[in-house]
């Protein structure tokens, strides 16, 4: 069902753009158009293409919330209160905040974490003597 409408507002988007494509230039923004007689310049083509305009404009509102409610109809609202743990980090035992002092405590946690060298190692390749 949701491939049909897409095919159809693909057709409508197609077709709006060549109406509002062939409507004549009334502000002459660009400096062209506007002028000149040919096929669409009798006021009653003017008439037929705007209301072509405004009836595809119509169905192309029409397809896009259509095809919005059923985009959203497959999901489910979840709520933040309930389980399930969206985000990368895991559950934190023991509550939502975690204790700062005291056995398993974050600050143990993190004193006893093994911490970055803070010197490079030396290099591999011959040792010269420091003078002093």
């Amino acid at each position: 069902m949701q491939h049909v409408i897409i095919v159809i507002h693909l057709m409508l988007v197609l077709a709006l753009i060549g109406v509002v494509l062939l409507q004549r230039s009334e502000g002459g923004g660009l400096g062209i158009g506007g002028g000149g007689g040919g096929f669409m310049s009798s006021r009653g083509t003017a008439n037929v293409l705007t209301r072509a305009t405004a009836i595809l404009a119509g169905l192309f509102f029409a397809t896009s919330l259509i095809l919005s409610i059923l985009a959203g109809m497959d999901r489910r609202p979840t709520s933040i209160l309930q389980g399930g743990q969206s985000g990368p980090t895991a559950p934190i035992p023991g509550g939502a905040v975690p204790p700062l002092g005291g056995q398993g405590g974050l600050l143990n946690q993190l004193q006893g974490a093994p911490s970055a060298p803070s010197a490079p190692a030396a290099p591999s390749g011959p040792q010269v003597p420091q003078s002093q």
